[in-house]
């Protein structure tokens, strides 16, 4: 029964009944249950298999999860890339059923390579078979990865503005109420119609004025200026002073001014004013508060129309700058950790045509990956110049630097230095194709606190 099983596996086919005897007699037969894992992604390459019967999951980590990326059944061999690489496996086999399977050692699966052409060449149709699955199922994954980045960063910075926008407009309602109420205040004064005008005037004034140019105070002068008009509004009978005194502070005044401004009016009218003009000031600055928080929902929306190239066809006219600046749009929320950006843009780069989209797909893989050799606190430096008739960005940073040994492998797919499901091995593998579909170059060199990678584009 295993012999005919064996016989209808491309890889046996060219063997005779007797070296299928011996196989089957050197070999481990493995009685597998449901869910039970066969190898684990990152263990030694110690043998390889042969499905009997039942059907397997072959599952890559990604992230916190495992992922499906084949399913095998009856005939399918496992774990020959590993034997063949000498490497550790890079993905995990599970039974998804009760499943039979034999497992043949290092020693007896190199003996069949090597003595055996017409086997080595059924493996290696396998094997190429099975990488152009694996590679075009991760690349996938690796594209979902890089959306998964762009939604966390979007979710991280739209959270900050949505949410100070909702306290402020939670807020202007209640000080609006208490700004109607204060006018009624100020109404009940009745004052002379000169007067009137003159406060009115102030605070439109002060308004205009706070808006072309906002006071800048270092903390203890504000604090110190907070206090004085705090105490100067308590000996007017004032008992919201500490809730009025930092809101004028912040639209330029000080006891002196205050008190020249008060010598126009009675005394016992000097509390209702103020309270009117502070509050005035309070709901101004609520509404800026919010205006500022939309203004930056707007930009990080747009940052993320212009990374994605929504509403545009797939190639154009592409301004490699604008895509860098969405890019650290994007990432802002890593970038705030403690890592400083330093520019060293050439702004006579042409535009250059080019799948502007996949182009940013590369600077987030690049720039992620400076960000993740920092640890999060370093000097992300970004350059761009003109080499020829090449437009050159340089994604660099201060981190460790890659070992000698590995940066040859940078670019291979599947080959990462992270621990296993930190990483799928073909974020810059992805990067290297996208760049060579651009017709460029992707260069790479390091040393302790010096690393950078190259990318060339052809500007026509």
């Amino acid at each position: 029964m295993d012999t005919d099983i064996l016989k209808r596996t491309a890889f046996f086919s060219g063997l005779s009944d007797e070296q299928l005897n011996w196989l089957l007699e050197s070999a481990e037969h493995l009685s597998l249950e449901a869910g039970e894992v066969l190898m684990a992604e990152g263990s030694p390459p110690d043998a390889f298999y042969v499905v009997l019967e039942g059907e397997v999951e072959i599952l890559k980590r990604s992230g916190n999860r495992d992922v499906v990326i084949a399913v095998h059944r009856e005939c399918a061999i496992l774990g020959e890339m590993s034997l063949i690489e000498d490497a550790p496996r890079t993905a995990t086999v599970r039974a998804a059923r009760p499943s039979q399977v034999l497992k043949i050692s290092r020693e007896t699966f190199n003996g069949l390579v090597y003595g055996n052409p017409t086997a080595a060449i059924a493996l290696l149709r396998t094997v190429m078979a099975r990488l152009r699955s694996t590679e075009a199922m991760l690349s996938q994954q690796e594209k979902l990865a890089s959306l998964g980045t762009l939604a966390a960063g979007l979710a991280h910075e739209l959270n900050n503005p949505a949410a100070a926008a909702g306290r402020s407009s939670s807020q202007l309602r209640k000080t609006i109420d208490a700004w109607l109420s204060a006018r009624a205040g100020l109404d009940s004064l009745h004052l002379e119609a000169s007067l009137n005008e003159l406060i009115s005037k102030l605070l439109r004034d002060d308004i205009a004025r706070n808006t072309q140019d906002s006071l800048s105070l270092d903390p203890l002068q504000r604090s110190d200026d907070e206090n004085s008009i705090e105490s100067w509004l308590e000996a007017y009978g004032m008992d919201e002073a500490w809730e009025y005194a930092p809101v004028l502070v912040s639209f330029g005044w000080t006891v002196p001014a205050l008190s020249a401004w008060s010598a126009s009016f009675d005394a016992a009218h000097i509390p209702v004013i103020l309270r009117w003009l502070a509050t005035g000031y309070f709901v101004h600055s609520l509404l800026d508060e919010i205006n500022n928080s939309t203004e930056r929902i707007t930009e990080i929306v747009t940052a993320v129309k212009d990374y994605t190239y929504l509403d545009q066809a797939p190639v154009k006219r592409t301004d490699l700058h604008a895509g860098l600046e969405s890019t650290l749009v994007i990432l802002k929320h890593k970038l705030k950790q403690g890592i400083s950006v330093a520019r060293d843009y050439n702004q006579g780069i042409p535009l250059i045509e080019a799948y502007g989209g996949e182009l940013n797909q590369v600077w987030t893989n690049l720039i992620d990956n400076a960000i993740e050799a920092m640890h999060g606190v370093g000097e992300l430096r970004l350059r761009t110049y003109t080499e020829g008739d090449h437009a050159v960005v340089e994604i660099g940073d201060n981190g460790p630097g890659v070992p000698a040994d590995v940066l040859p492998r940078l670019f291979e797919p599947f080959y990462t230095t992270k621990e296993p499901g930190k990483g799928t091995g073909l974020g810059l593998y992805v990067s290297y194709n996208i760049i060579q579909k651009h017709h460029g170059k992707i260069e790479v060199t390091s040393s302790p606190g010096d690393t950078r990678f190259k990318v060339s584009l052809p500007i026509q």
